[in-house]
Order: structure tokens, then sequence, then C-alpha cells
């Protein structure tokens, strides 16, 4: 008798727990996560935080709509610092730790380049979509794990050469991070002036994860060039815009498009900054012309209030919403190989911007478009 009593006893109070549990804590739908290796330190923790953002925001607003086919969308986001050993560490353990059925987001042509090298992606067989870099050797030789929504560093630079020669510039300069990110960024200035029988009149460069550019000054100035284009990261290149211009103050300066234009103009100062050239691979995300900005408004809004919109930002909330795209077409249980074949087939317009992928073809996007940096640092077309 004792013992049945007990029974029902402890019977009453685990059932209570458990209905008590269930009703504070309900059980949770299936998890598909989502990975991210972004720099959230180090001399592109900026750009790394707005990247991070960006996909945050896009994930909150799935979620907050009902997720995906029932499921929850986790995003799981690790600091790599812009290190490249970090970047190839931190993805082993998104794949074979978290479970990612995706990648995005990441920084750093070299970085990228590196997961190549020593099969990260292959082996996963999982996919990266939106690399925040236009790095050709990322696109050629043809790998099938990487999806890019953006145009490459060659067509940014041949849209810029194509402007200087329309005005009458033909005295280029580039400068560059020493590292695959500006040399490829450089190969490509060197190709686009190809095309009108030019060459680079001086080039100068500065290493990764550093700032110290006054060699670059030195060098690029010595060719009296009438542009100079700008193929590194925010804060080197700021740094570059506040002592070459002094140099040469009527030399006409353009940005490829990784640089956030107002974090720009507030490290370089608003004379120095003040009529910078940067091309564009998205849409604007401050005018609320298409109605995909207008969606990543609400959701920064809403799931970010305070938070200052930026390129930066909007490109992955882009990059995210192409991915929650392809997941949502999944019939059955989301996989890196499904998320894969999915992508593969995607051919979606988000209300302004039109992403294209299909068998053999992983260059979503080739948009590229052509702002000044204003007196505010304000975007002007």
């Amino acid at each position: 008798m004792l013992n049945t009593w007990r029974q029902r006893v402890l019977g009453g109070c685990l059932l209570t727990l458990i209905l008590g549990f269930s009703a504070n804590h309900p059980v949770r739908a299936e998890t598909v996560v989502i990975g991210q290796s972004a720099p959230l330190s180090g001399v592109l923790a900026s750009t790394g935080k707005a990247m991070a953002l960006g996909v945050r925001i896009a994930i909150d607003a799935a979620n907050a709509a009902g997720g995906v086919g029932g499921r929850t969308l986790t995003h799981v986001v690790k600091d790599d610092g812009y290190q490249t050993a970090e970047t190839v560490r931190l993805t082993h353990e998104l794949i074979n730790r978290d479970k990612a059925v995706a990648l995005i987001g990441y920084a750093g042509t070299g970085n990228i380049a590196e997961l190549l090298k020593h099969g990260v992606l292959a082996d996963g067989n999982i996919a990266l979509i939106a690399p925040y870099t236009g790095g050709e050797s990322l696109r050629s030789p043809y790998n099938p794990w990487i999806f890019h929504i953006r145009a490459s560093y060659g067509d940014e630079t041949e849209a810029m050469v194509r402007q200087f020669v329309a005005s009458g510039l033909q005295r280029i300069a580039v400068f560059y991070q020493n590292d695959p990110f500006g040399q490829a960024g450089l190969a490509g200035v060197e190709r686009a002036l190809e095309k009108h029988k030019l060459k680079i009149v001086s080039k100068g460069s500065y290493e990764k994860n550093t700032e110290d550019v006054a060699t670059a000054v030195r060098d690029i100035s010595a060719g009296a060039p009438q542009a100079v284009i700008m193929i590194g990261v925010v804060r080197p290149t700021a740094a570059f815009v506040k002592a070459y211009q002094p140099v040469s103050p009527g030399t006409q300066l353009f940005s490829i498009s990784v640089v956030n234009g107002r974090e720009l103009h507030q490290l370089a100062g608003g004379d120095a900054a003040r009529g910078v050239g940067i091309t564009q691979v998205m849409p604007s995300p401050f005018s609320g012309v298409t109605r995909i900005a207008r969606d990543y408004s609400a959701a920064l809004q809403r799931f970010a209030p305070g938070a200052e919109p930026s390129y930066t930002s909007f490109e992955e909330y882009v990059g995210a919403r192409v991915l929650i795209e392809a997941i949502r077409r999944i019939k059955g249980t989301p996989t890196p190989a499904a998320v894969m074949q999915s992508l593969e087939s995607l051919d979606v317009d988000l209300g302004g911007f039109q992403v294209r992928f299909g068998h053999g073809n992983r260059i979503g996007s080739q948009r590229v478009e052509v702002t000044l940096l204003g007196r505010d640092g304000q975007h002007l077309r």
C-alpha cells in the first residue's frame, strides 16, 4: 500500500512538473541552424557586426512570421577576428558541432579561399551564401559551394574605369590591401585598363589588419594620378583618404563597395571624404524605392531599434532572404545537400533585386551602381 501511495504521489508530482513545464516552456518546433563566421572584433569589427546584424534581422522577421515550414531558424554567429585560421576552425565547428544546414555572410577573399584550399565546404557538402567579397578567385575556377549575390571586384573596377575614361581621367592609380582580396581588385583594375589601352600609373599597398598607409601615400602620389581606385577595408581606406587629400587635393578617390560610406566619412572627416566615390552592388537601403529596402527598414526598426541602416547590413539581409527562400522551397527536412539543391534552382525577385542561380552558375547578380559621398556622409547618385 505504501509503495502504491508513493508511486501515485510521485506520479502526480511528475505529471504536474511536465504539464507546468509544457505550459511555461512550450516544445519548440524543429530548428534549422544557419551558421556565420564574421569579424566581430579587430580592424573589420564594424563591418562584421553590420553583416551579422543583417542576417539576424532577416531571421528574426522570418521566425516572427511563423518560421519556415513550421521550423524555427537559429542564427549561430562566431567571431573570427578577420583571422584566416580562425575562419577555418570556426567553420569546422559550425558544420560538425552546430550542425548548420548552410553558411552565410563570411568576409575576406583570403579567408574564404582557405576554406576551399582545405576542402572544408566540399567535405561538409555545404553552401556558403552571400560572402562579403567579390574576389575572382572564389568564382573562377568554378566551385559549386559558394553562391554569390554581389558583382565581382572586376565588375566594380570596370565600372569605375569606364566612368573615369568617359570623364577624361586616364592617369589611374591603385591603393590596395596586400593579400588575395586586394590583389584580386588590383588585377581587376589592370584588366579594365587594358580594354582602354591604359596602364596603372602608380600603386601602393598596406598590410592586412593594419592602418599603416604612409608608404602607400608616398608611392601613389609619385605617379601624379588623376584618380585612385581603393581596394581596402574601411579603416585603412579612411586613413588613406585622410592622409592623401592634403597631398593631392584634386585627385578623384573611388572605393569598392565593401567600404561603409558613412563610417568612412566619420573616420576620414567630412572635408576629406566629401566627393569620394563608392561603387554599390545593392539597391539603395535608404531611399525606400524598392520593396526589399522597405522590408529591410521595417525589420531593422522592429528587431534592432536604434541601429542605423547601411549597405553592409542590407546586403547580408538580402543574402539571408535568399537563403530563407531556398529553405522554404525544400520538401522535407532541410539538410545541407537539400539547401544546395534548392539554391541551385533558385530564381527569385525579392522586390527590386533579382537573384538567379542555375546549374553551373553561382553568380546571382552582377549589378553595379555608382554613388558619391555628400557633405554629411549621405550617398548621392
